[in-house]
């Protein structure tokens, strides 16, 4: 009697287990759905024309061709491409190196008044992009900046600076200030030690930074359509409008364009997926 009350005991913690996994998974595999089908049908309906579209739009094309694919690219998506890889690149480099400069004053330098210099610095986490664009524009006009790359290059970099510290000085501290005090002893000045020892070590959090603001900059419309007016500078989520009322009636061209576009960002993050989630939960949870 007691080996069968027991081997009943066990039995009902390993079927409430594989109930529980068998949920879990199954929320997962729904979820995942869920995410990748508007994906899947995006690319698909780029293989279409019209009359496929809208009469049967979740059927697979009815012809495998890359006409619409290739119509897209020479029809401006090529050099809105070539413009957001420009403007994302240079202002994550640009982003991520200011960040983790100020994050390392931050946190491993001393000097007065250093949580006032915090406030004001994740003080511009509150500031709205939206309030400042009429003084912005007066001002990238006066100093010849408008409609150019440097106009978005700065902008970005400068909206999205307070956030990055703040994720990287979180990262910062949880380590060990021993490595410094240990580099300092044998005569590393203050630039050989966030060189050599504390961005090295930070590269989770750095993944993590990049990856993030690769997809504000990527995607971002506003201030992408208000400093540039010319195509030759457009980024991709302006050209797409621009590409959309040129094609207005030509639906695949614009899923086309639109599967291109979303491309870059699919592959990179599922390519650096593993540094960025551990690159935030060991950031946020300090």
């Amino acid at each position: 009697m007691t080996v069968m009350a027991a081997s009943g005991r066990t039995a009902r913690p390993a079927f409430g287990s594989a109930l529980a996994k068998a949920f879990l998974y199954s929320f997962l595999i729904c979820l995942g759905i869920v995410v990748l089908y508007p994906l899947v049908w995006m690319a698909l309906n780029g293989f279409k024309d019209n009359g496929q579209i809208f009469g049967d739009p979740f059927a697979l094309p009815s012809r495998w061709t890359w006409g619409n694919y290739v119509q897209a690219w020479n029809r401006g998506v090529r050099d809105y491409l070539v413009s957001s890889l420009l403007v994302t690149v240079a202002s994550a480099i640009c982003t991520v190196l200011i960040s983790a400069w100020t994050a390392y004053g931050l946190t491993r330098t001393p000097m007065p008044g250093k949580p006032l210099i915090v406030g004001l610095v994740l003080g511009g986490l509150m500031l709205s992009p939206t309030v400042a664009l009429i003084p912005l524009v007066r001002m990238l006009q006066a100093i010849g900046l408008y409609n150019t790359y440097w106009a978005l290059i700065i902008l970005y970099t400068a909206f999205r600076i307070p956030f990055s510290t703040f994720l990287i000085r979180a990262y910062m501290l949880g380590l060990p200030k021993d490595l410094d005090e240990a580099a300092r002893i044998d005569g590393a000045s203050e630039g050989q030690i966030f060189w050599r020892i504390i961005l090295p070590l930070c590269q989770p959090i750095i993944i993590s930074c990049i990856i993030l603001h690769v997809l504000f900059a990527w995607n971002e419309y506003l201030f992408a359509m208000v400093f540039t007016n010319g195509s030759a500078v457009q980024t991709l989520p302006v050209g797409l409008t621009s590409l959309m009322s040129k094609n207005g009636t030509n639906y695949g061209v614009v899923f086309a364009a639109m599967t291109i576009s979303a491309l870059p960002i699919v592959l990179l993050f599922f390519a650096a997926q593993r540094y960025f989630i551990r690159g935030l939960s060991e950031g946020i949870g300090k």
